[in-house]
């Protein structure tokens, strides 16, 4: 936000968006803040344009909607192609994220889903064949995640 660090408030209305962005309405975030549930939708407005707060995304179970396999391909790619490969990758059926890494070997990793291994090949292909090196395919059992603690509510009010 050109360089004017986010508040407290900000903070605590980030970290409730990413317990829960569906259930945390701007009335129910301002009775945490204690602002106007207006202050609320104006703050996230504010941090949306500014790109702090760049989407809000469904959590899905991909094995219960029919893609049992999730799998992590640990890929290398040329450094200066790597922003390109990534955006083209994403086009890939089944792919979910593209993580650019920085570092030589083993610098991108894709997560893809599929319902079949014949949709993990497919995507492998895909993924040597627009100029990946595909390095490990892992498959992923779980994923577990939480909201950054960098926007957890401090107790002492600062």
């Amino acid at each position: 936000m050109d360089g004017v660090p986010i508040d407290e408030i900000d903070r605590i209305i980030l970290h409730l968006l990413q317990e829960d962005a569906r259930r945390n309405t701007n009335a129910e975030i301002s009775r945490q803040v204690s602002v106007s549930a207006s202050t609320v939708g104006k703050r996230i407005a504010r941090l949306e344009k500014e790109g702090i707060l760049k989407g809000y995304r469904p959590e899905i179970d991909y094995e219960r909607a029919g893609f049992p396999l999730q799998v992590l391909f640990v890929c290398t790619a040329p450094i200066a192609a790597r922003e390109a490969l990534a955006t083209e990758t994403l086009g890939v059926e089944g792919v979910l994220n593209v993580r650019e890494l920085m570092t030589g070997e083993k610098n991108v990793h894709i997560q893809a889903v599929g319902a079949s291994n014949e949709d993990i090949t497919r995507i492998a292909h895909k993924l040597d064949e627009i100029g990946y090196s595909v390095a490990d395919e892992i498959l992923l059992r779980n994923e577990y995640s939480q909201p950054s603690v960098q926007f957890r509510p401090t107790t002492d009010g600062k």
